[in-house]
């Protein structure tokens, strides 16, 4: 009702043709009819959140653990600088320690940075496993990443058993070895004779030119697959399989990214292990709870509706955040509300990590009613051939050459095209007829690293923005390849995210326009003394005070709501506006999609700015420069419209200007952190000189045009 009286004060009070002010009225009622279309949208993950519970005592009742399925967790990696293999094994070594039967585990690392330093980390964290996954298992260990582990515990806490302290103290011991051996060799850039004849997969770098330049290196270094001669850990209990790999990759052939990566496991696993169930993980992502693998189960092994579900999605959690998040890099309400109410209306969408599979749907299989999986007498069909039998043959599934003339990356795996290539397989999976389901446990099932700095989280957005932007304009729009595929509610849920980009041109609009006419004295709102200012003042408490208490009660603080916000602007003010601009450029043959891997390690001082919640500026960044400019634009206008209203008090310009001059005042405290970078702080997360006069010089141009 609010929105409707607005447009019809629109309507009513449209200044007549040649009226100065009548263009940039239409503007902004354009900007709220886009605005008004959104917020309806955005009412459809909102309406029936659902939330789901297990039980897993039920499973180990129905289920013996000989008949639960196996299980294939893949890792991705891409950069040993940017994403540093300690990290990368601490991952690795907390998915292995599941409480599940080693047996059913294999874990994949790809490393698309072909990098004999991750690989040798790698073999550290197969020799470490041996003694860290049977004290996980003993003393019912929490988190299993053991850097984690480590950092939260220590010798003088009481430990109930007396043993366990010795036992932990030489655990411990351990790994930082490992830490030290591996930290050491990640410093110093190679890896020494000596230390190649630990293993004979050293060998394959002998022949790799560069890592855009290599043949496929396959290495399993844990074979847990016969029980009669499987690797087995201090209790000599069986290991997990853990495998090796990094695809070919030659210049000519473009490699796809991560969906490449991810499809290249996919292919190898199914010659080595063919576990019936998929697990991927972001190199960063530790499992923070055992019985992760336990929980999705429960799903898939449902004996109602567990043969309809194609994925179990698990939530992003992040460990670095602070307390009021200052990059909002936890997305509370996407991930408290959002997901779950797309669970209630067909399914969420994937969203790249944290997510089970069902293998089969992931390749590509359309769900059909009879195809119920009997887990009691499923075999996961497990290749025969030896280790090194396996390493020779698989090595073609993981090559340049074999996905030409074939399905992979259309139909089968993950999709290609797009530089959000979760959504657009989630998306194209359900429209083969199967459902998804989002589980967001009390325990966090996974925990990562989080952006530190605000160009990292606004250039991720950004990639985000354009590929769910690209979507929306190509055969797979939800609303077309959707239809009678997927509930209508869906598809319309799917819009929720998919327009995120066109959202910069209604926001780019209502933070400069308003302020600009200030300047001039053209009155865009209701005066503060009509009764048509009501509408306005409603939606404005309505919208903002649901947004708070919905915002609170996804967990988050006042402080932390307000960050959102100031988020909300700085994102759709730059990283939309980019990726709008991107994707409208790639349209027309003028720009090509990248995909760039977000840095999970930062400087010191910028660790300890970003703990203090200190926005981090510090790059000459096209981004800051538009931010910069909008900010100034608002700040200028601000003190312009005060003066205008103390110098002509007379001439009521506040009764006219009122609702202009608290719109831009508010930006204007949205923006004191720009402020703070650009002409008070001295550390090096200012605001770079060069973009500091830059916006400067815009800011004073967009005046002087709005003036004359």
């Amino acid at each position: 009702v609010g929105i409707c009286l607005i447009c019809v004060y629109r309507v009513r009070h449209l200044p007549a043709s040649g009226e100065v002010g009548r263009w940039a009225w239409i503007g902004l009622f354009m900007a709220e009819l886009w605005f008004s279309f959104y917020w309806i949208v955005t009412q459809f993950v909102r309406w029936n959140p659902i939330y789901r519970y297990t039980f897993k005592h039920r499973l180990s009742q129905i289920y013996k653990k000989e008949v639960l399925p196996g299980v294939d967790i893949m890792v991705c990696t891409a950069d040993p600088v940017i994403e540093p293999p300690i990290m990368v094994i601490n991952t690795v070594l907390s998915v292995m320690a599941y409480d599940y039967p080693p047996q059913k585990l294999s874990i994949y690392l790809s490393d698309d940075g072909g990098s004999e330093i991750t690989f040798y980390a790698l073999l550290q964290a197969s020799r470490f496993s041996k003694h860290w996954l049977p004290f996980c298992k003993k003393y019912r260990v929490q988190p299993r990443s053991p850097a984690v582990y480590f950092s939260t515990t220590t010798v003088a806490q009481p430990f109930h058993d007396p043993l366990m302290a010795t036992h932990w103290s030489s655990i411990k011991k351990l790994y930082e070895d490992m830490k030290k051996r591996i930290d050491n060799i990640t410093e110093l850039g190679q890896i020494s004779d000596e230390l190649r004849q630990e293993h004979r997969g050293f060998r394959e770098w002998d022949l790799v030119s560069s890592k855009r330049d290599h043949q496929t290196i396959l290495q399993i270094l844990i074979d847990g697959r016969d029980p009669k001669v499987v690797d087995a850990d201090d209790e000599g209990q069986p290991l997990p399989t853990l495998v090796y790999l990094a695809r070919e990759k030659r210049p000519q052939y473009h490699h796809n990214f991560k969906a490449g990566a991810l499809n290249a496991l996919i292919r190898v696993s199914s010659r080595i292990s063919n576990g019936p169930i998929i697990l991927n993980v972001d190199c960063d992502m530790y499992s923070n709870n055992s019985e992760s693998v336990r929980d999705a189960l429960c799903f898939f092994m449902d004996e109602e509706k567990g043969h309809e579900i194609a994925y179990v999605q698990y939530p992003q959690t992040f460990e670095n955040i602070t307390k009021n998040d200052i990059y909002s890099s936890s997305q509370r309400v996407f991930y408290g509300v959002e997901l779950a109410a797309l669970d209630a209306n067909g399914g969420p969408c994937y969203v790249g990590t944290g997510c089970f599979h069902r293998r089969e749907s992931l390749c590509g299989k359309k769900y059909k009613k009879e195809c119920k999986v009997e887990w009691k007498t499923q075999n996961s069909g497990k290749v025969k051939e030896s280790a090194r039998v396996l390493e020779q043959t698989c090595r073609v599934l993981a090559s340049c050459t074999y996905e030409e003339n074939t399905q992979w990356g259309k139909e089968m795996g993950v999709l290609y095209g797009y530089p959000v290539e979760d959504v657009i397989t989630g998306l194209s999976i359900q429209c083969r007829g199967w459902k998804s389901i989002y589980f967001r446990p009390e325990k966090k099932g996974f925990i990562g690293v989080a952006p530190t700095t605000l160009l990292q989280s606004l250039v991720q957005h950004k990639r985000w923005s354009e590929g769910d932007f690209q979507i929306f304009l190509s055969k797979y729009c939800p609303l077309v390849y959707g239809h009678k595929k997927i509930p209508l509610q869906l598809q319309i849920s799917y819009c929720c995210s998919l327009l995120w980009a066109p959202n910069c041109l209604a926001t780019l609009y209502y933070l400069v326009f308003p302020s600009l006419c200030i300047i001039r004295g053209i009155s865009l709102f209701p005066k503060l003394r009509s009764l048509s200012v009501l509408p306005f003042a409603y939606i404005i408490i309505a919208k903002y005070g649901y947004s708070i208490v919905e915002f609170l009660w996804c967990g988050g603080t006042l402080q932390g709501w307000w960050n959102d916000q100031r988020m909300w602007v700085f994102q759709r003010s730059t990283s939309y506006l980019f990726g709008f601009s991107e994707t409208i450029l790639k349209m027309l043959g003028f720009s090509n999609s990248g995909f760039v891997v977000t840095a999970k390690m930062a400087d010191e001082n910028v660790s300890q700015r970003h703990q203090q919640e200190v926005i981090e500026f510090g790059a000459p960044s096209p981004m800051f420069k538009v931010l910069a400019t909008l900010a100034l634009i608002n700040l200028f206008s601000f003190v312009g419209g005060i003066n205008k209203v103390i110098i002509d008090s007379k001439t009521q310009v506040l009764d006219q200007l009122a609702l202009q001059i608290l719109l831009c005042g508010l930006l204007v405290l949205i923006n004191l952190p720009v402020y703070q970078g650009l002409f008070f702080r001295k550390d090096k997360g200012r605001m770079p000189t060069s973009v500091t006069y830059q916006s400067i010089i815009l800011a004073i141009f967009a005046h002087l045009v709005a003036l004359y």
